[in-house]
């Protein structure tokens, strides 16, 4: 065999006649197929299981019954909000590693989380605003504030992925902390702070979705369209600067990116951390670093482990549930461990 034939890559093998669809595509496929199974599973379990069939019928042939009135009420928004934020946290940590070509840049741990949670905590509690429209602008302002304060405080141009993580505990510390003052300050509001700042998708409707999809609608397309500079920028920036990429645009528009989707997503259920640290390690096993393939590897998958997330809150202490956010907490710590204990990111 020549050496050309045997160093064949592997998009050139994955279109030879027989192989089937490159490896890429079939991620993508198993995680449509994935999503699909973890909506049919929030719609149907919970403190009352309901069989699929009747689920089916109460989304396509409702009869006013009181399986109806919980699948499309309680278990539809809360299913689409699920798939929503999740997308958005996938997206946007999938974003953020990128653009820093850090593997633990993750929107909580680089305090876009928290930077929301303490705007949104200051409007509840200081101004008295408690309606969704009226804080979901401090959640975007204190997204951006943090990511901008992480990013000066871990260098700048030269932050290490070690220096960006050290400042993101910082400033998520110093941040939570605020936000925990603030709650014994303000009793009155406490339980609303409490409630919101768990990160939690029950008792939440349709119509903040609706508020808040453009934010998220615009955040997804402009990662997408910066996918391919991305990639240039991934090799630095002298080459990235030789191909044609205007690096300050790029880095400028990313921030808006992350903005747009991980305020949004804190807005409308509170701080979810580790989703995105999570699905972009999980998304490289199929696809590698390339971002045109791992940004809708990560937007499919991370509403895959948001839900399922949410559907072991609800059924592992029942009747109570445990909020997604305590979930995604802890298994997301563990995969934390799991990375820094690896020599090639303890050298970062």
């Amino acid at each position: 065999m020549s050496p050309t034939v045997a160093t064949a890559t592997g998009e050139e093998r994955a279109e030879k006649p027989g192989r089937g669809a490159p490896r890429p595509v079939r991620g993508l496929l198993l995680g449509a197929v994935l999503l699909i199974c973890a909506a049919a599973l929030s719609l149907a379990v919970g403190t009352r299981q309901i069989p699929l069939d009747q689920v089916w019928a109460a989304l396509f042939d409702p009869s006013g019954t009181e399986t109806d009135a919980i699948v499309q009420d309680l278990r539809l928004p809360r299913t689409l909000i699920g798939a929503a934020v999740g997308a958005a946290l996938g997206l946007g940590g999938a974003l953020m590693q990128t653009l820093t070509r850090n593997p633990l840049a993750d929107p909580g741990l680089l305090g876009v989380n928290a930077g929301a949670s303490a705007a949104v905590v200051t409007a509840i509690g200081v101004l008295g605003i408690t309606s969704f429209t009226g804080y979901l602008w401090f959640a975007l302002a204190g997204a951006a504030l943090a990511a901008t304060a992480v990013n000066a405080l871990g260098g700048g141009r030269w932050a290490t992925p070690v220096r960006l993580a050290l400042a993101g505990t910082a400033v998520n510390a110093a941040l939570f902390g605020y936000v925990n003052g603030l709650s014994l300050w303000h009793l009155s509001t406490l339980d609303e702070m409490r409630f919101w700042s768990v990160g939690t998708l029950a008792k939440r409707e349709a119509s903040l979705l609706l508020t808040v999809a453009p934010l998220l609608v615009t955040g997804a397309l402009l990662a997408f369209a910066l996918a391919r500079p991305l990639g240039a920028l991934a090799l630095g920036e002298d080459q990235a600067r030789a191909l044609g990429t205007r690096v300050r645009r790029v880095r400028v528009l990313s921030v808006v990116a992350v903005t747009l989707l991980c305020g949004g997503a804190t807005a409308v259920c509170g701080p979810i951390g580790f989703i995105g640290l999570m699905i972009p390690h999980a998304a490289r096993a199929f696809c590698g670093p390339d971002p045109r393939w791992m940004f809708p590897f990560c937007a499919l998958y991370a509403p895959v482990l948001m839900l399922v997330s949410d559907v072991i809150g609800r059924v592992v202490m029942p009747p109570s549930e445990i909020e997604v956010g305590t979930v995604t907490a802890f298994l997301g710590g563990l995969l934390f461990i799991h990375l820094v204990r690896q020599r090639k990111v303890a050298q970062l």
